[in-house]
């Protein structure tokens, strides 16, 4: 079993794993710590991770990426319009209002859903975790950002299910971040909590979190994020700059060519990176478009001057997650600054003006989410121990729970699991029906939510069930806001209720906040009869929408080891024709007669141009073919060549073996001496003799005297030695044998791990 955390941002995965000394990152086939979250799509294969980024700038249109931004979206939400202007490939609205990605492979169009393309780099990571730990990888844990609606984070498990994954639990990045932050602290004090803000400033957003941390126990006390704020934002800044600058330097366009777009985004990214280090930075790009080199340059204080915005802005979630906590800015000990958008030198300026603290860099600021999700997989998981820690997560959004009634809990606006309540949680609802009825679950304040998305959760009907007289019964509805932050109907039943006492009118029974609870107060007169609970989630994906997207993956999956197998047995043939060229000129060239080697170098030749034209798209089956032909050639030169080598060792055993028993004749009686020295002056007679017609034949020809044979001949020498030589070793038997009790016995005290 394995212990996996996965990050999956924006534009970089990150793998944490669990081992015995602690918390790794696990590298990728490029030896990288970061796997670019890009898939893109070939003629005949998919290229994932770091292929898919190099694939990117030569095939835009086909490569997709920022997928994280559109799973669990609508096609029609502002913000994801606002993306899309900015992706390459084309997009339509699906059947659900969800988004479908459109684009050539296989010759075809092919359509794939943000879900399916998610998968699609899960299974990718899958890969190579399972690579680098030697095992199976399915337990693990993925960080979410906070503001996930119900919708995004079912869309992840349910990638991940196509993936072959197994969530134990989606993490809050900010809760990731404070578990692994603060389960190594020793300093903390006893005298009280210690509070601590972490701001993480992503790729393309920035979260928020307060936590406030005690000896064995982490409790955060508040989310606040701006779902549309990172670093790719100022990248946008530069990215725009010296576009305007081309337009008017050049009179080029950039926007107009979306692999110049590409190119330009990426030399603005490096170039924000140079200004985070050096008071300024000069941008060079050969051929961005029109056959223009084109050159720029600017300093960090315009480029702040640029950004100015966009700082402004960061201030805003902070502020907000200060104000949920209940905190004051004096109370706040530490402030930890992490993400890849947070490396800009004004923005520690902007957070010290918050929160009247110098931003700390202690924690690794791209690997800290990954970290902390493979350590609450490893708390979660039975394989490994780790020391008694409490992680108390809050939800960072309200949520309630309404029928054709109206709301069904007595609390304000219908609120069931109000904001920065800790989950998971379990609560029961006790209602007054006389038939099937629907539930609704809603988000109560679309102000905490991301612009444009829906306040509308799942509905779920609970039903059919038959009461008499058409009284209304009590009905008992357990409610789950689970560890992965999705709310969901767990089960419903029917109490009939034979005690004396009358039921109340009241809709909902605030006091049954959880099944132990409720329970505790039940007589032996009540009886329970389960109902039937059907959910419907706006969105979501059904159990045949999942096994089709499963057998989807399987046969790219399937595509792609084939594609990968024909490579292989291409580079083998290739491999094989420049290697046996040059041994038929060196190494075999003795071995092969004129005739051999004219055939085989004809061969060679034409394999070698066969390769380059007909046959550089061909199936496996013909390269291994051709490879089958050539080796029919080559084998009889190769083995007289190998024999050669053999027989040589072999010849040299054999007359290592004459010497040996030779000598140990002489503390043999006579006769067995006789016998032995016999034996080994028939076996040089018999070697003498063949060695005379080998040598007599040249190289290239077919040996009389194989190396098997000599094997043979010292196998059954030796043989006939000991035989004769018997008498003489058996008195050691005994010795031999209690040495062999010794060992027993010593062996048998040995625990072998």
């Amino acid at each position: 079993m394995s212990v996996v955390g996965f990050d999956v941002g924006n534009e970089n995965c990150v793998i944490g794993v669990a081992k015995q000394r602690g918390i790794d990152v696990i590298l990728n086939d490029e030896s990288n710590r970061e796997t670019p979250a890009v898939v893109s799509f070939g003629e005949k294969q998919r290229f994932i991770g770091s292929a898919g980024a190099a694939s990117a700038t030569m095939n835009p249109k086909s490569t997709i990426s920022q997928v994280k931004r559109l799973i669990g979206r609508k096609y029609r939400e502002p913000a994801v319009q606002k993306d899309l202007k900015l992706l390459p490939f084309a997009t339509s609205e699906g059947p659900d209002g969800g988004i479908l990605i459109h684009l050539q492979y296989m010759n075809e169009k092919q359509s794939f859903s943000s879900v399916q393309i998610m998968a699609m780099l899960f299974a990718h990571l899958k890969q190579i975790a399972e690579k680098n730990l030697e095992t199976d990888v399915s337990d693990c844990v993925i960080g979410i950002p906070s503001y996930f609606t119900d919708l995004q984070r079912r869309a992840y498990l349910y990638a991940a299910e196509i993936a072959g994954l197994k969530p134990l639990r989606l993490m809050h990045d900010g809760t990731a971040t404070a578990l692994g932050y603060g389960i190594y602290k020793t300093d903390f004090s006893a005298g009280g909590p210690t509070n601590v803000v972490f701001v993480d400033v992503g790729h393309c957003d920035t979260q928020v979190v307060v936590a406030s941390f005690e000896p064995g126990h982490m409790k955060i006390l508040s989310h606040a994020f701006d779902s549309d704020l990172g670093g790719r934002d100022f990248d946008e800044v530069l990215f725009r700059h010296f576009a305007a600058n081309f337009k008017e330097q050049y009179n080029i366009d950039v926007y107009s060519n979306a692999r110049a777009s590409k190119r330009l985004r990426a030399a603005c990214e490096k170039l924000k990176k140079i200004l985070s280090a050096n008071p300024e930075a000069p941008l060079n790009i050969e051929c961005l478009m029109d056959e223009k080199d084109v050159k720029g340059f600017i300093k960090r204080e315009d480029f702040e001057k640029l950004s100015s915005d966009l700082l402004e802005k960061i201030t805003i979630p902070c502020r907000k997650a200060l104000h949920d906590s209940g905190l004051t800015s004096d109370r706040i000990h530490t402030l930890e600054l992490v993400g890849s958008g947070s490396r800009i030198p004004a923005m520690g300026r902007i957070l010290n003006s918050v929160f009247r603290k110098e931003p700390g860099r202690t924690i690794n600021a791209s690997e800290c989410v990954a970290r902390g999700c493979a350590l609450q997989c490893a708390m979660l998981s039975p394989i490994f121990r780790v020391r008694e820690y409490e992680v108390q997560d809050s939800f960072p959004f309200s949520i309630g729970f309404a029928s054709v009634e109206g709301p069904v809990c007595t609390l304000s606006n219908g609120i069931l699991f109000p904001k920065g309540h800790s989950f998971p949680s379990m609560k029961v609802l006790t209602l007054q029906r006389s038939s099937s009825f629907h539930l609704e679950a809603f988000y109560t304040n679309q102000n905490d939510l991301p612009p444009g998305v829906s306040d509308k959760i799942s509905k779920s009907t609970i039903g059919p069930f038959h009461i008499p007289h058409s009284e209304k019964a009590k009905i008992k509805v357990k409610i789950q806001l689970n560890l992965h932050g999705i709310v969901t109907v767990e089960s419903a039943c029917l109490i009939k209720d034979q005690t004396s006492h009358s039921t109340s009118e009241n809709n909902v029974d605030t006091h049954a906040e959880n099944m132990e609870g409720d329970d505790t107060r039940k007589s032996k007169a009540v009886k329970r009869q389960d109902i039937p609970v059907s959910e419907s989630v706006d969105g979501g994906m059904t159990l045949m929408e999942l096994s089709q997207a499963q057998e989807k993956e399987c046969q790219l999956a399937e595509q792609d080891i084939k594609v990968e197998r024909t490579k292989d047995k291409k580079n083998t043939l290739e491999a094989y024709v420049y290697e046996t060229r040059n041994k038929l000129l060196n190494t075999y060239r003795s071995f092969a007669t004129d005739s051999e080697r004219e055939g085989i170098s004809s061969n060679l030749k034409q394999t070698e141009e066969w390769l380059y034209e007909d046959g550089d798209d061909e199936s496996e089956h013909v390269y291994a073919e051709k490879l089958e032909d050539l080796k029919k050639m080559v084998d009889p030169v190769e083995h007289r060549y190998k024999e050669e080598e053999a027989r040589a060792q072999a010849t040299h055993n054999l007359l290592n073996s004459i010497v040996e028993h030779r000598m140990a004749a002489g503390s043999l009686p006579a006769s067995e001496k006789e016998t032995v020295i016999n034996e080994c002056y028939k076996a040089e007679q018999w070697f003498r003799e063949k060695s005379h017609q080998q040598e007599a034949l040249p190289r290239n020809a077919d040996p009389v005297l194989w190396s098997s044979e000599i094997k043979r001949k010292t196998e059954a020498f030796e043989v006939m030695c000991k035989h004769v030589m018997r008498h003489k070793s058996s008195p050691q038997k005994t010795e031999d044998g209690s040495g062999s009790d010794h060992r027993s016995k010593r062996d048998d005290g040995i625990d072998i791990d």
